[in-house]
């Protein structure tokens, strides 16, 4: 999706800061992500939240490696920057054989490992579209300003043919008229809905991004068999991905988050 938002940063004094000053961006509606645990948020740009997943079209599916959010399953810093985020709180309890590489790192999807931990995100639209690559596919030249949801899970990924399988949860086809998944995550607690926006490395809480989404968040880790990954980009999946991409660090300004179940 095109990023090309006319950023504005001013910079403000932060309470019991003396000598330093923190910019953020000005202006924007509440971003993500966030800590899912905490509903503070003093941002009050309001937007008409999405409706349920089942009324709108899958557009997209895509992972990032570590959490973006951070929640009651996935507390344990990946530290800062592009390749940091958070952990599932058991990767340090996995055996030996749940952490071999099978592909010894030549699988068919790339930027993920036995033992990581992904944030995957089915991104749903109310335009009338097809699921595609990128979050352009959720927007049309009709359809421009599309209600957006996000529902998100977290994955631990683990060499385990027992545990769950990505093919499971991918593309299914229309029901109803509209593109859906075979299914979406459950088991995993009830999930934390709030207002934010796109997440993803090219964003800060200096730069924000202008588009307004619904998230739907997990807020429990599940463990999944990273061959179903490898399959999935084996297979030639619609929406072109083949690796998982870096995540936007935790926005933590009040300014910058929408309050939760207000």
């Amino acid at each position: 999706m095109r990023r090309s938002a006319c950023i504005l940063l001013l910079a403000f004094a932060l309470p019991g800061a003396e000598a330093s000053a923190q910019s953020y961006c000005r202006g924007f509606g509440p971003q993500t992500p966030r800590d899912i645990s905490s509903v503070v948020g003093t941002n009050r740009r309001q937007f008409t939240m999405a409706p349920p997943a089942s009324d709108l079209n899958l557009c997209n599916i895509h992972t990032h490696t570590n959490a973006e959010h951070k929640g009651p399953g996935f507390s344990v810093s990946a530290g800062a920057g592009e390749h940091g985020g958070w952990r599932c709180n058991e990767t340090d309890t996995l055996k030996p054989s749940e952490l071999e590489d099978p592909d010894h790192g030549h699988g068919a999807f790339h930027g993920v490992k036995p033992g990581d931990t992904i944030e995957v995100h089915w991104v749903y639209s109310s335009c009338e579209v097809a699921p595609g690559p990128g979050l352009g596919s959720c927007l049309s030249p009709a359809c421009s300003n599309p209600q957006l949801r996000v529902e998100a899970q977290v994955f631990l990924v683990v060499n385990d043919p027992g545990a769950l399988d990505f093919m499971d949860y991918v593309y299914g086809g229309e029901v109803s008229g509209l593109h859906q998944p075979k299914q979406l995550p459950h088991g995993t607690g009830a999930p934390v809905v709030f207002a934010g926006s796109t997440t993803g490395p090219s964003y800060s809480q200096e730069i924000c991004s202008p588009l307004q989404v619904t998230w739907s968040v997990r807020p429990r880790c599940t463990r999944l068999n990273i061959a179903s990954l490898h399959a999935w980009a084996e297979r030639g999946n619609r929406f072109g991905e083949d690796h998982s991409h870096g995540v936007r660090q935790l926005v933590t300004a009040p300014e910058l988050l929408a309050p939760i179940g207000n």
